[in-house]
C-alpha cells in the first residue's frame, strides 16, 4: 500500500482542509515513559503469555496486557517523527540534486529519536480501524536554511566542519514568531486497514510546495526474549519545485529484555532513492551484537548512481552523535539528544470528532496515567468490541469498508499482491 489524500466525503465535518487552525493549541503531552522495568506481578503475566507464543509466531491478534502500553496511539507516534520540521522544510531549499538527498537523509536520520521517548519499550495503541490523528507546526521562516552555502558552485558544496546542538531563534513551538512568519505543516494518519494493520499518513507545507506520503504495515513476531516489529510499507517524499519524487523504506523495530527491563533499538537496511536525479541512499541501523558492541549505531551512504561516486557517508548513533563526512573531506556533527523540539499544534480533545486518536482513547489514556489498569483494560475492551460490531454490521449489510482520508490502490507482482494507500 502506499497513500494518497482524497478530498471530503459527502457527510464529514472535517478534512485536513477544514479544520479550524485557530483551534490548535501547543501540545502539552511528553509522550515519556517511567523506566520501572517489570514489577513481579506483571513478570508472571508475561511469563505465562509467553508460555502460549512459539518462535516466529504473528502476533498481530495476541491480546497482549494492559501494563505494557504506552500513552498514545500508533497514529501519534508517526506524527511525532516530524519534531524537526525546520529540517524537513530545509530539504527542498537545497541548491542541487545532491544537496537535496542529503539534506533528507540529515532529516531521516533525526527524525526516530523522538518518536521512541524515553529508554523503557512500551507498545503504542493499536488503531482501531478508521482512528485518525491531526496536527501541525509552525515552523519560523528563519529556522529554514536556505543553502548549504551561499553559492551553488557545484555538486561537492559542502559545509565546513560544525557541529549542530540547537537554534536560538523562536520557541519551542515556534511562539516567538507570528504565524504570518512561519511556515505550516500539516499531518493526518488513518488507520485504512484492520487486518492487516495498515496506517497511511499525509504531512504536507503549501507554502514549500512539499509533501511525503506514507503507509505502513505493521507486522509483530514473538523471537523469544524479544519481539520485533516489521514495517512494510514505503513512503514517497514529493518537492513539486523541482519535480522530483523520493521513495523511501523503514527501519525494523525490536523491543529487547521483555522480562526484565524492556528496551528499543532499530535494525534493517532502508533504502531513499530519487529516479530523476540518479541520486540513492543506504542507511544500516544496527543491532547490537550477542557480545560486546554498541547500541542504536546507524550508517548510511550517499552516492550518485552512474558514476557510483559516494558523495556522503554518515555514522553514529540515530538517539545520539551523528556525523556527516562530505565528499570534499568536511565534516559535520548533529546531537540529535540537543535538537531543539518543535511541539506539534492539536486541537483540545473536546473539539476533535470522535474517531480523533486522543478522543477515542482519553480514558485508557487517564486511567493509565494514575495506573489504574483494571479500568485501562475495560476501556480498551470497549472500544476493541465496538469495532468488532461495526463490522459485523457491515458484513451483513454488505457495506464495505471506506477509509476517510485515503484510497487504495491495489497491483500484483509475480508472488504477492500489494495495496496501495493513496490520499483521497
Amino acid at each position: 500500500m502506499a497513500v494518497k489524500m482524497q478530498g471530503q466525503q459527502q457527510g464529514d465535518t472535517s478534512s485536513p482542509e477544514t479544520l479550524d487552525p485557530s483551534d490548535e493549541t501547543t501540545d502539552t503531552e511528553l509522550n515519556e515513559e517511567e523506566d520501572l522495568g517489570v514489577l513481579e506481578d506483571q513478570r508472571s503475566i508475561i511469563i505465562h503469555l509467553l508460555s502460549q507464543l512459539k518462535h516466529g509466531m504473528d502476533l498481530t491478534r495476541v491480546v497482549l496486557p494492559t501494563f505494557i502500553l504506552e500513552k498514545r496511539s500508533l497514529l501519534e507516534m508517526y506524527a511525532n517523527f516530524m519534531a524537526h520540521p525546520d529540517m524537513f522544510l530545509s530539504i527542498t531549499s537545497g541548491c542541487t540534486p545532491e544537496e537535496r538527498i542529503i539534506r533528507f537523509v540529515e532529516y531521516y536520520l533525526t527524525a526516530f529519536h523522538e518518536g521512541r521517548k524515553g529508554a523503557v519499550a512500551k507498545k503504542p495503541y493499536n488503531p482501531i480501524l478508521g482512528e485518525n490523528f491531526h496536527c501541525s507546526w509552525y515552523v519560523p521562516q528563519d529556522r529554514v536554511r536556505l543553502l548549504r552555502t551561499t553559492t551553488c558552485t557545484g555538486p561537492n558544496s559542502a559545509p565546513t566542519a560544525t557541529t549542530i546542538t540547537g537554534s536560538p531563534q523562536g520557541g519551542a513551538d515556534g511562539s516567538r514568531k507570528r504565524k504570518s512568519d512561519s511556515y505550516r505543516v500539516q499531518f493526518v494518519a488513518e488507520q485504512v486497514s484492520h487486518h492487516p494493520p495498515v496506517s497511511g499518513f499525509y504531512c504536507e507545507c503549501k507554502e514549500k510546495k512539499m509533501c511525503v506520503n506514507t503507509y505502513v504495515w505493521t507486522k509483530s513476531k514473538f523471537m523469544g526474549m524479544s519481539v520485533g516489529v516489521s514495517m512494510v510499507g514505503e513512503g514517497v517524499l514529493y518537492l513539486l519545485e523541482h519535480d522530483e519524487e523520493y521513495v523511501f523504506t523503514l527501519p525494523c523495530a525490536y523491543a529487547r529484555s521483555i522480562l526484565t527491563v524492556p528496551w528499543v533499538e532499530l535494525g534493517g537496511k532502508v533504502t531513499i532513492n530519487c529516479a530523476k536525479s540518479g541520486y540513492s541512499a543506504t542507511v544500516t541501523f544496527h543491532t547490537k551484537p550477542f557480545y560486546g558492541g554498541k547500541v542504536h549505531r546507524v550508517t548510511a551512504d550517499v552516492r550518485h548512481n552512474q558514476t557510483g561516486n559516494i558523495v556522503c557517508k554518515a555514522q553514529g548513533e540515530w538517539n545520539g552523535m551523528l556525523e556527516f563526512t562530505y565528499s570534499n573531506g568536511e565534516k559535520k556533527l548533529i546531537d540529535t539528544s540537543k535538537l531543539p523540539i518543535i511541539k506539534k499544534k492539536i486541537r483540545p480533545i473536546e473539539k476533535q470528532d470522535r474517531y480523533e486518536s486522543r478522543r477515542l482513547w482519553q480514558h485508557v489514556t487517564a486511567s493509565l496515567k494514575v495506573g489504574n489498569m483494571d479500568t485501562a483494560t475495560e476501556y480498551k475492551q470497549c472500544l476493541e468490541e465496538r469495532q468488532r460490531s461495526e463490522g459485523r454490521q457491515r458484513a451483513a449489510t454488505k457495506t464495505p469498508w471506506k477509509p476517510k482520508y485515503f484510497i487504495k490502490e491495489v497491483w500484483r507482482s509475480t508472488h504477492q499482491s500489494h495495496c496501495l494507500v493513496s490520499v483521497k
